[in-house]
């Protein structure tokens, strides 16, 4: 293949075989193999020197083509042998686009471009039996979560919640809405089984408060938590960064006497293993 390419860009064995570092019986041999093997010329040969058939005009680009996805995949080959490529699939929950996991991935890309990313947008449970199952590498979540395999965890920070509501509604002159508003709406929130010590110790604080609240309605990703919001199915407590998530027909407000609520953490979570991996390189872009 290389030996084709070469001749038609020289004009002549002579020169394709002083490009190639061959001597020209040798690389005559090959062209001719070849040609005996397609079972037709792929150049007319004369003193001038060597030009294309209509055979080897038909196959050349294809030729050209094939080389360099060959040279591709040797390189890419021999960068994973080196540990500069591979592929990395980070699982993550919507709290996590929009900060930790933008300013991570333009780090990862700039110093290993070679590396393929794979996103998916899971749940905490989702997150967990993927990690556990292999089919993600990382998984950015909210803890505590119960983990069976032997995992590293980094700890990304945590937001305080700020309520969701539905953009009629009047705010007061703070700007503030209060824990019994929340309470008397009932909350839009995630299922019990996707985060369930966070449910919890959200449905514990207001109750400590005073205020029994029910979830009215369980939603699976924090869009659908905002379209029910919307709807006016019941007001949500969410991650203050959410505000960077403009929905029509909602509106976020500060909790007056939200004090008690539990903030959103963030962590990193990947399996341990006996040798660094690609989810050690980006755990590191995470720490900063």
């Amino acid at each position: 293949m290389r030996c084709v390419i070469a001749i038609a860009e020289a004009g002549s064995l002579t020169k394709a075989a002083e490009r190639l570092g061959l001597a020209q019986p040798a690389l005559t041999q090959t062209l001719n193999r070849l040609e005996k093997e397609l079972g037709t010329p792929l150049f007319t040969r004369s003193r001038r020197g060597a030009t294309l058939t209509d055979a080897g005009l038909a196959v050349i680009d294809d030729l050209r083509a094939s080389l360099a996805y060959g040279d591709t995949a040797a390189e890419r080959a021999r960068a994973i042998g080196v540990g500069r490529a591979g592929r990395l699939t980070i699982g993550f929950v919507t709290h996590a686009v929009y900060q930790v996991l933008p300013n991570a991935l333009r780090r990862l890309r700039a110093e290993h471009p070679q590396l393929d990313v794979v996103l998916r947008e899971m749940s905490n449970a989702e997150q967990v039996a993927a990690l556990e199952g292999g089919r993600i590498d990382i998984a950015l979540l909210h803890p505590p979560v119960s983990v069976t395999a032997r995992v590293h965890e980094l700890r990304l920070g945590e937001e305080p919640m700020i309520a969701a509501l539905p953009a009629a509604w009047p705010l007061d002159d703070d700007g503030c809405v209060s824990l019994a508003d929340i309470a008397r709406h009932g909350l839009v929130w995630f299922p019990e089984q996707q985060i369930p010590a966070l449910r919890a110790q959200l449905l514990g604080a207001l109750r400590r408060a005073g205020h029994e609240t029910r979830v009215v309605q369980d939603a699976n990703r924090t869009l659908t938590v905002l379209a029910c919001v919307a709807a006016g199915l019941g007001w949500s407590l969410l991650p203050r960064s959410v505000r960077a998530l403009q929905h029509e027909g909602v509106r976020y407000a500060e909790v007056r006497d939200g004090a008690g609520l539990p903030a959103f953490e963030l962590s990193a979570l990947w399996l341990a293993r006996s040798r660094p991996t690609f989810a050690d390189t980006f755990a590191a872009m995470l720490r900063g």
